[in-house]
């Protein structure tokens, strides 16, 4: 199952996240994913894989056009210079010419202009053929719309957190409105579970209820709910087994009220930063060269 991205380049929908994986267990990761039939890797720079991810791939014994790798900007490294910089460190790192979705980490509320200044680095790399696509991850409303009255080329892609409990449908809406796609991180609600104070999405009784009536786990009619809603969804797992359930969504389908209740879940308490917290000062981080 492919997505059409507002520049015409194809992107799988469900995609496969190293978030917070190790990097001794990356390479098998991504090569468990890649055998599963995952062609879309997302990664970043600050998660201190992307040599890995990049291993994994050349692992695989897939040709390079057969894997569409993404991968993040840090905010440590925006600003127009800094960001050219920054893709050839992330490319150096995953080992290729190309990449094929190019992120903003994060918004910089506090220092815009070295967000708009990276953007304008992503313009330039998409201008010369360096990176496929470009888009964002974590903007709210209002820093897509500051973004789009500041740059010329709109963003394929705003990756933020969207899972049952937290839908963020004002971003959804925004993004739907630029012809942005939206796609989820911590998809099936992973954040819920390990960051605690609350209930885990995972063990959600409408959730289980719907996933025991197609003969499904909640892992899998979550990210059911994502696909037939038109969004992309990258979970993450070490498990080889657990890989392979979550890629095992193509032969089921989620009806009308199933997915409304589904969407009744959401209670508007994100679990990741506060996008407005984003600062320098707080999240500044080095990355290192290739």
């Amino acid at each position: 199952m492919e997505l059409t991205l507002n520049n015409d380049i194809m992107m799988p929908a469900l995609g496969f996240g190293v978030f917070q994986t190790p990097p001794d267990e990356t390479v098998a990761a991504v090569q468990a994913a890649l055998e599963t039939g995952y062609r879309l890797i997302d990664t970043a720079a600050a998660y201190g894989n992307e040599r890995e991810v990049g291993e994994g791939i050349r692992r695989s014994g897939l040709a390079r056009d057969d894997v569409f790798i993404e991968t993040k900007v840090w905010i440590s490294d925006y600003g127009y210079d800094q960001t050219l910089h920054a893709f050839d460190k992330s490319a150096g790192k995953l080992g290729v010419e190309r990449i094929d979705l190019l992120l903003l980490h994060q918004a910089l509320p506090s220092r815009f202009d070295l967000t708009r200044g990276a953007y304008n680095a992503l313009e330039t790399l998409l201008a010369e053929g360096r990176v496929r696509s470009i888009g964002v991850s974590n903007f709210m409303p209002d820093h897509l719309a500051a973004l789009l009255d500041q740059t010329s080329i709109v963003p394929a892609v705003n990756q933020v957190e969207v899972h049952p409990y937290f839908a963020q449908r004002a971003v959804q809406d925004a993004d739907a409105a630029a012809g942005v796609l939206t796609q989820a991180w911590s998809p099936i609600g992973g954040i819920t579970a390990y960051r605690g104070g609350g209930a885990n999405a995972l063990q959600d009784p409408t959730i289980t209820a719907i996933g025991a009536a197609h003969g499904k786990s909640p892992a899998q009619v979550m990210l059911r709910w994502h696909l037939q809603q038109g969004r992309s969804a990258i979970p993450k797992s070490v498990r080889p087994d657990r890989i392979r359930e979550n890629f095992d969504v193509f032969d089921f389908e989620l009806t009308a009220d199933e997915l409304d209740a589904i969407d009744a879940l959401d209670t508007g308490i994100r679990r990741g930063p506060e996008p407005a917290d984003i600062t320098l000062e707080t999240f500044g981080r080095d990355i290192p060269e290739a």
